[in-house]
């Protein structure tokens, strides 16, 4: 699995949760954040590229004892591709780049599995991303040749762009699974996560 990195970008405002920063709110046992790194650690051997922008003291703190590498991100203010382009910049070198979000507690290694496995039989090269009833989601698979084309120009070739703008260098992964359509982003959304946790 030496061959994956994984950037979790965890530097947003949380602008709908008020003055909240959810990623370090509980779901179970856990914080948020906590259950993405958990997940996204037992599919590669490097560490997790923890990007960070809002609060990055409480984060850093909350993450101390994560087998993680933090990334500040001084622009994060200016959007999730800045956070994208700091990870990429700074990830260890690999053959694969995924990309997940700090507030998608739902994912689980096994989720991370299945886009990798699509990633890897069926990519040919391009970008994967997940489908949910024709609705895009994540987390994203970027293969080094296309971060490398990323990194070049990250504010017309950032993630969101060029999967839109260049269908031809998608690889649509699609699957019935809910998880990768669902994070968390207001106090409802939380009530509910921690309501499907309990029944699940």
């Amino acid at each position: 699995m030496s061959d994956i990195a994984v950037i979790v970008l965890a530097a947003g405002l949380s602008r709908r949760m008020g003055v909240i920063n959810k990623l370090l709110l509980s779901i179970g046992n856990d914080t948020m954040l906590c259950r993405v790194i958990s997940a996204c650690t037992e599919v590669s051997d490097h560490p997790v590229t923890v990007v960070t922008g809002h609060q990055q003291a409480a984060v850093t703190f909350a993450m101390s004892d994560a087998p993680v590498n933090f990334v500040y991100n001084s622009q994060f203010e200016k959007g999730q591709m800045t956070s994208v382009d700091a990870g990429l910049r700074c990830a260890p070198t690999a053959e694969t780049y995924l990309i997940a979000l700090g507030d998608q507690p739902n994912i689980k290694s096994g989720h991370l599995r299945d886009l990798l496995a699509a990633h890897h039989a069926k990519a040919d090269g391009r970008i994967t991303v997940p489908v949910v009833g024709g609705i895009r989601g994540n987390p994203i698979v970027v293969p080094a040749a296309q971060r490398t084309l990323m990194l070049k120009d990250p504010v017309n070739l950032g993630c969101r762009k060029l999967t839109r703008n260049c269908p031809e260098r998608v690889h649509q992964f699609v699957t019935d699974d809910a998880c990768f359509i669902t994070d968390i982003d207001t106090l409802e959304d939380l009530a509910s996560a921690r309501l499907n946790l309990i029944e699940s």
